[in-house]
């Protein structure tokens, strides 16, 4: 599990099923169409998705065979149902979990971020409890966050999971000109504008001489 780079969907699918299993034990696991409505929340999510039950199965079967997910079924029932493996595959406690399930369903985040959004799932009672596990998960044999470089004008810092693919690094914003650079520019036009005015006017005085 710890090696295999889970897709865009098996993250999400994967996140779902830790957040449902710590937020609403009593409706856990999942079937196929209530994972299906996790997934495509328009709530807690980022970005918000539009997956269907096809894309949703492939996630699981992938996930099943690398043991993060087991199918499942309910006594006297034949809905089949689904539940995460990520806290015994890889010996996580519920506070990595929930902080896990955070970054899985919305990517990188601070850890004032991670524990307003964790409450649900784990209420963290204060800063120090999320920055002492995310360093627990940090300098695990086989880190699961990654600590990203502060982005330019932010002061806290971010936190990836490992899980998947690194999150792209953003773009280097567009520099935003000053206001007196943009007059400089303005009176500069004026300047060719008014230049090439004259050349018209002497251009036509010249045929009346």
């Amino acid at each position: 599990m710890a090696e295999y780079r889970l897709t865009a969907t098996e993250q999400r699918v994967l996140g779902c099923l830790v957040e449902k299993h710590l937020s609403t034990p009593d409706y856990y696991p999942l079937t196929l169409n209530a994972l299906v409505n996790a997934c495509n929340q328009s709530t807690n999510r980022d970005p918000v998705l539009a997956l269907d039950e096809a894309a949703v199965m492939e996630a699981l079967q992938e996930l099943r065979d690398h043991q993060a997910v087991w199918f499942v079924g309910a006594a006297g029932s034949r809905v089949q149902k689904y539940e995460h493996r990520l806290a015994e595959s890889l010996g996580l406690s519920v506070q990595e979990c929930a902080i896990l399930a955070e970054l899985l369903l919305r990517g990188p985040q601070t850890p004032g971020e991670l524990r307003n959004r964790c409450t649900r799932m784990y209420p963290f009672p204060d800063l120090q409890e999320v920055d002492a596990v995310l360093g627990l998960m940090l300098e695990a044999e086989e880190p699961l966050v990654a600590r990203l470089p502060r982005q330019p004008g932010t002061k806290e810092t971010r936190y990836a999971h490992l899980l998947g693919d690194a999150p792209a690094a953003p773009e280097p914003s567009a520099p935003v000109p000053s206001r007196a650079s943009a007059l400089e520019a303005e009176v500069a036009a004026l300047k060719e504008e008014l230049a090439a005015l004259r050349g018209e006017f002497e251009a036509f005085r010249k045929q009346f001489e």
